[in-house]
């Protein structure tokens, strides 16, 4: 029983390991903090997996807990080592391949609150207002009304940016 559920649990986590990594390059710009966050995440989706109960997709599931233990791990790493105002908005992930208009964008979501950065990134994993509201335990309509101004504001940097 106990090599069923290792299994199964094992085929879960790498049919859907690219959202513990999509998770941490948007919080965390180190490769080493992204890689200890998601270890962080390995080990509280096994610590919380007999709490599955599929009433949601476990990728959804999986989001939740990823995110709330990104959220945890950005909290403490924020506490133990605070960041200077003036580096807060230079938060863009090392990708060298990024077009001008991609590290703007990135740029752009490294500004916004944790909460709504979380919003884009499942907005942008194609997760609909139903599922993010479940994930994030906002409502529907709060999440609808969120990712409106989000938006908004996104496009206004982008304009700043472009001038």
């Amino acid at each position: 029983m106990a090599n069923d559920i290792d299994s199964t649990f094992l085929n879960l986590i790498n049919a859907n390991l690219g959202i513990a990594h999509k998770i941490a390059r948007v919080y965390f710009d180190d490769p080493v903090s992204r890689e200890d966050v998601v270890q962080e995440m390995m080990y509280q989706l096994w610590r919380s997996f007999k709490s599955f109960d599929n009433r949601s997709k476990f990728s959804t599931w999986m989001y939740r807990v990823c995110l709330n233990t990104a959220l945890t791990n950005f909290a403490k790493a924020k506490r133990a080592q605070p960041e200077p105002l003036t580096t807060y908005h230079q938060n863009i992930p090392d990708v060298e391949s990024t077009s001008d208009d991609m590290n703007t964008l990135l740029e752009a979501i490294s500004t916004l609150s944790k909460l709504n950065r979380a919003l884009v990134l499942l907005y942008l994993e194609g997760m609909s207002y139903d599922e993010i509201a479940s994930v994030t335990g906002l409502s529907q309509g709060n999440v609808s009304v969120r990712l409106f101004r989000i938006r908004k504001e996104l496009e206004a940097f982008v304009k700043r940016q472009n001038q």
